[in-house]
């Protein structure tokens, strides 16, 4: 592991500011909270026509944390392996619209952290509760991997794992708060990354979740 920070010190409130992960991988702390509101109401939006579920992994895994998707492309997992797909398995219909506030956060925050011209096509939305966990993977089943992850954070607060290319490498544990977006693409595009099972601290408006939004460029 890396150095351990001061993880939730204080009141939990986020700081505004830049901080470096890597060469071309970046926290823009605060950065959503403008649109903190637009964005909830985009995910209930979403939700209501995708309802959040426990997707199964190929290895027979339920995965702790909830996942909807929304935009030309939704991200699925089952035993026959992960994937894109146009449609909702669940409903057979085409996943709903992507929230024109989702992707003008993803553009911008994007072209701050330097990757101008950023278009995703595919939103995953995770919920997260107390105890849920995302163990170390890649992001690589997306044809594209010219573009950058750009992913937001709203609700409770909760450390990020960032590694290096081999699973093994040592990670960095990144605490995130509500507002918080994180975005690494070019060379650091394939680094590993994760989250630590999230401990039940509520936040004001979420309560005991978190709700993680990650935009991509899948197609």
């Amino acid at each position: 592991m890396g150095p351990t920070l001061d993880l939730f010190g204080g009141d939990d409130t986020p700081q505004a500011g830049r901080e470096s992960l890597g060469a071309q991988s970046v926290v823009l702390r605060g950065y959503a909270l403008p649109d903190a509101a637009a964005l909830l109401a985009g995910v209930q939006i979403v939700a209501a026509q995708a309802p959040f579920r426990n997707m199964v992994t190929p290895g027979g895994y339920t995965m702790s944390v909830a996942l909807t998707n929304c935009g030309r492309l939704g991200w699925t997992t089952d035993a026959q392996g992960y994937r894109y797909n146009r449609n909702d398995p669940l409903s057979g219909l085409p996943w709903p619209d992507m929230p024109a506030v989702f992707d003008d956060l993803a553009r911008r925050g994007a072209a701050e952290a330097g990757f101008p011209g950023f278009a995703p096509d595919a939103c995953l939305v995770n919920r997260y509760e107390p105890g849920s966990r995302l163990s170390l993977h890649q992001d690589k089943d997306e044809r594209d991997y010219g573009s950058p992850i750009v992913s937001v954070s709203l609700g409770m607060p909760a450390v990020f794992l960032f590694g290096g290319h081999e699973r093994a490498d040592k990670t960095q544990r990144v605490p995130l708060f509500h507002g918080d977006v994180v975005v690494w693409g070019g060379v650091d595009r394939l680094r590993f990354h994760g989250v630590l099972p999230l401990k039940d601290r509520p936040h004001p408006l979420l309560g005991s979740r978190r709700i993680n939004i990650t935009l991509r460029r899948a197609g």
